[in-house]
């Protein structure tokens, strides 16, 4: 009887492990597949699928070129070295042994290692796939640099380039001689005995001639970075550029250098031809010598010994040079500067001439009325608002008004019944636009709503007229939401909430009908996203069905970035509504660092301030900026509209050439669109922080920065961590301007190196901000000669004013607390005006600010009243010539005992004689204070009676 054998168990475990391998390869790939096709899905249904091939192909490309670039050199040395090694060479025993080590790996470590560094370098490469495309489609800026006179895009596209291949090509050498030298050694090419090297022959060409290509590039490297000095700090005063030692000791030293390093490289070939290694290792010290002497002494010499001792006049056409270029670069060169003489009297009438100024003036803090909105307008938790509200202007009965504004967009969070479904399915929209009057108020200081509600129990306030409401793609959306089905289907969306209903009960319901992101219209499709999000219910829930769509990447600043990846942009996109629907205006930025001459900064250190927070780590530096496109994106479908704001920036004519079908003209702009479109924060941000120096166009005093300004921080900021006051959007008529406009301002305040700092005012600069022949137009307002007091100055002024320290003690009273709003400076009456709301809220978990009181400044002079038109005619003699937005606003005394100091609460029922009892306390506390101000002690003891008597009188009334 015959038995077969059983196969080996090593064989067995062998099958398996390798089974297990290839599955695993086979599942790792598939989820990168999910991957790849969910984007090219994604971008499909977007429009902008060309963005994402054009990116493949260029990183591809870019990472074949790479790999290539560094894998053949490197395999070649290899190959070279091995094949040319003397076959009868003697080598010692510790060399036997590594041959014997490494022979048996010697044909994979000939293609792996190669393979290894080129992956590194493929990698490496695919990153700069945007510098390639830049240079490949480079557009002239039709400017020339000040000391080659070369176009300037030869420095922001091609010397990058061309500095990139050399640094590149540098690597390969190096490493390729390396691989030569380890080889030829291991083999004998190379032998040392004592002190004696030798070398053979085939060995000594090999490396004598990538010797002499590695020096070669060190030359031509060494060439171009004289051109390099332009955009580079310099040794002496300039931030950037060629000063005075760069030009006449750094570029000539570096043009000798690469002269040098060429010689030294023909010696290295000659070698290669007879021999001799002493001649390209004296040339290669020489080299060396010459790089210490030439390249860092003498520039060091002429920079101690000849710029230090007249730097101010040895230096100034360099300075020049470097105010022309960083005020063109950033965008500031045609800046209208105007001598501004403020007056410091308030005189009766002052703003008579301001009157549209002064009623746009805006009294609600964009800041400090989220929780008003969210009290008022959020309706359920499962809505919210943002931290900081956007402020927009619309027209209304005729006249164009400022509003503060915001979407009640979802809160994923907000929900009390969190799983798949409600998450996924029923919650995937936020509703409506909530806007308030900016120069308005109700009676008890909450909000004018000019629209707001949702379409429950008559609710809705609709000035701004019909609109698509729902919010699909907002900066709060889910991550990713399922929508849509089949006509006449059920619809399992929550829309609003109805009246009295919580959760979902009785509350409207709604089909998504656009074409908002790819369809589910397959079990494939739907199995590649239960990958993509982890989660098996995309492919088992019978909620999803053919006519489904999967809504992600839902924030307009990602839908933008992804559809425009060479653009910054804004930090702060705002709605609006225009043509019937809410859509996301993300302003976009083409930038560099390669200006000639051009200061650089960090564009997210220069935009931080209150409303942004400063960078962890700035590695943003830019030294030229332009708002070259103004984007769109639909909350409804998430539709994005790329439109060339900046037709004559040349980086965005280069990026066009990229993608030239992504990018639509201005001109196709709806009316409606261009009557929202503003000038951007943060490029307003990046031009304020340069004009604080470079306001200046005097090289002398440039040079002293006796004149430097800078931003002042906020006053409403803590003073333990002070944040910069940022600017701010009104309607106003800016000194040297026709009529009144939108506008963007911010204020300038000496800079100082002690902390002795003068918070008084230097410069007022303003943005114009409405689209038309002046838009983005910059004035500066400079005050040379007179202290006007800054931001901070006044705040110091409202907290250490007697008066008003005692009326905001009795804001206080109770659980409540004072919260100071954002401090407006305003250019009117001849000087400039200071406006400050002030808010109270009590303590309580659903109250919310309510604006009380309005302080004002003037020069010297301050008021406090309930209003800001009675501060303005207090602050003005009793007549301040213009009326404010809250003219006809009668307030609720907020010192009155008995008004409500928690919205969400009605009044304490007291009677009349308890409450005209604390009147009296209050008035006879106020009196007693005055008289101590004016030092009247007789008059503050008759005031402590009276106050004693009215005290007493009120607990006897309340026992």
């Amino acid at each position: 009887m015959t038995s077969t054998a059983a196969p080996p168990a090593n064989r067995s475990r062998s099958t398996l492990a390798i089974s297990a391998v290839v599955l695993g390869v086979i599942v790792v790939l598939f989820f990168v597949f999910a991957n790849v096709y969910t984007d090219i899905l994604w971008f499909d249904q977007l429009g902008y699928l060309n963005v994402l091939t054009t990116q493949w192909i260029a990183t591809g490309a870019m990472f074949v070129v790479g790999f290539l670039g560094m894998f053949l050199p490197v395999w070649a040395s290899l190959q070279i070295a091995y094949r040319w090694r003397p076959v009868y060479a003697k080598l010692n025993s510790q060399l036997d042994r590594y041959q014997e080590v490494v022979e048996p790996l010697r044909r994979v470590a000939m293609l792996g290692i190669p393979a290894v560094l080129g992956l590194f370098a493929g990698v490496t490469a695919a990153g700069q796939w945007q510098m390639v495309l830049q240079w490949l489609n480079r557009t002239p800026f039709g400017t020339t640099d000040a000391q080659f006179g070369f176009d300037i895009s030869f420095f922001v596209y091609e010397l990058p380039f061309i500095r990139g291949i050399i640094g590149f090509a540098s690597g390969v050498v190096l490493i390729s001689i390396l691989a030569a030298v380890a080889t030829s050694y291991l083999y004998g090419a190379i032998r040392v005995n004592g002190r004696e090297i030798r070398i053979s022959r085939t060995a000594r060409i090999q490396l004598a001639i990538m010797a002499a290509i590695y020096i070669a590039l060190q030359g031509v490297s060494i060439w171009f970075d004289q051109y390099a000095t332009v955009v580079q700090p310099s040794d002496g005063f300039l931030a950037i550029g060629a000063g005075f030692t760069e030009v006449n000791a750094t570029i000539p030293s570096r043009g000798i250098l690469a002269g040098i390093a060429i010689f030294v490289a023909l010696l290295f070939i000659i070698t290669a031809i007879i021999g001799r290694w002493r001649l390209p290792i004296v040339g290669t010290a020489l080299l060396l010598v010459s790089g210490l002497l030439i390249g860092s002494v003498y520039p060091w010499i002429v920079q101690r010994f000849q710029v230090e001792p007249s730097a101010r006049t040895i230096e100034a056409p360099f300075i020049q040079r470097n105010i022309d270029a960083t005020r063109d670069a950033f965008g500031v060169a045609d800046l209208q500067e105007i001598s501004y003489s403020a007056v410091v009297d308030a005189e009766a009438g002052a703003l008579r001439e301001d009157a549209e100024t002064t009623a746009n003036i805006r009294i609600i803090d964009p800041a400090l009325v989220t929780t008003a909105f969210a009290q008022l307008e959020q309706f359920r938790q499962y809505y919210q608002f943002p931290r900081f509200l956007d402020v927009d202007r619309y027209e209304i009965d005729g006249q164009i008004q400022d509003t503060v504004l915001s979407l009640r967009e979802l809160n994923p969070a907000g929900q009390t019944s969190q799983n798949w479904y409600n998450n996924t399915i029923v919650f995937t929209h936020g509703y409506g636009v909530v806007a308030a009057y900016g120069n308005q108020r109700t009676d008890d200081g909450r909000p004018l709503f000019l629209e707001g509600g949702i379409p429950a129990g008559g609710s809705l306030t609709d000035e701004l007229g019909e609109y698509e409401p729902r919010v699909y793609f907002g900066e709060s959306s889910p991550v990713y939401s399922i929508v849509g089905g089949p006509e006449g289907g059920p619809e399992l969306e929550l829309d609003f909430p109805s009246e009295g209903s919580s959760e979902q009960a009785g509350n409207a319901t709604y089909t998504f009908t656009g074409d908002g992101g790819p369809t589910l219209d397959n079990v494939f499709k739907r199995l590649l996203y239960a990958i993509k999000f982890q989660s098996e219910q995309i492919f088992l829930s019978e909620a999803v069905t053919d006519d489904s769509q999967i809504l992600y990447e839902r924030n307009p600043l990602d839908r933008v970035q992804k559809a425009a990846p060479y653009l910054k942009l804004d930090s702060d996109p705002y709605p609006a509504i225009v043509d019937g629907r809410i859509v996301w205006i993300v302003d976009g930025y083409t930038t560099t660092a390669s200006y000639p001459y051009s200061t650089s900064i960090s564009l997210s250190q220069a935009i931080a301030d209150t409303y942004t927070p400063p960078p962890a780590f700035a590695l943003d530096q830019i030294n030229y900026i332009r708002n070259s496109v103004k984007a769109t994106v639909d909350a409804y479908d998430g539709s994005v509209t790329l439109y060339a704001w900046d037709t004559e920036d040349p980086i965005l004519q280069t990026w066009q050439k990229v993608f030239p079908t992504t990018i639509v003209s201005a001109d196709e702009m709806s009316d409606d669109l261009l009557s929202h479109v503003r000038y951007p924060a943060d490029l307003f941000k990046a031009q304020r922080s340069i004009l604080g120096a470079y306001h200046v166009t005097e090289p002398g005093s440039f040079f002293s920065t006796d004149d430097e300004w800078r931003t002042p921080n906020d006053p409403i900021s803590s003073a333990a961590n002070p944040t910069l006051q940022p600017p701010y959007y009104l309607t106003m008529q800016v000194p040297g301007t026709s009529s009144p406009g939108f506008t963007l301002y911010s204020t300038f305040i000496p800079r100082t190196a002690s902390d002795n700092e003068r918070n008084v005012l230097t410069g007022y600069l303003a943005a114009n901000a409405d689209p038309g022949p002046d838009y983005g137009k910059l004035t500066l307002l400079t005050l040379p000669s007179q202290t006007i007091p800054g931001p901070g100055q006044v705040q110091n002024q409202f907290n250490s004013d007697t008066e008003v320290a005692n009326q905001l003690a009795l804001l206080q009273r109770g659980e409540t607390e004072v919260l100071r709003g954002n401090l407006l400076t305003l250019p009117v009456g001849g000087g400039f005006l200071y406006v400050q709301p002030i808010y109270v809220q009590s303590t309580g978990e659903t109250s919310f600010p309510l604006l009380r009181k309005i302080l004002v400044a003037f020069g010297d002079e301050i008021a406090f009243e309930d209003t800001l038109d009675q501060a303005l005619d207090a602050l003005f003699g009793g007549d301040s010539g213009a009326n404010a937005g809250d003219g006809d606003v009668e307030p609720v005394d907020p010192t009155d005992p008995t008004a409500p100091t928690d919205p969400s609460e009605p009044g304490v029922e007291i009677s009349a004689a308890l409450a005209q009892a604390l009147r009296d306390a209050r008035d006879a506390l106020l009196e007693r204070e005055a008289a101590y101000a004016r030092n009247d002690l007789v008059g503050a003891a008759q005031a402590d009676e009276r106050l004693q008597e009215a005290l007493e009188r009120a607990i006897a009334l309340s026992d």
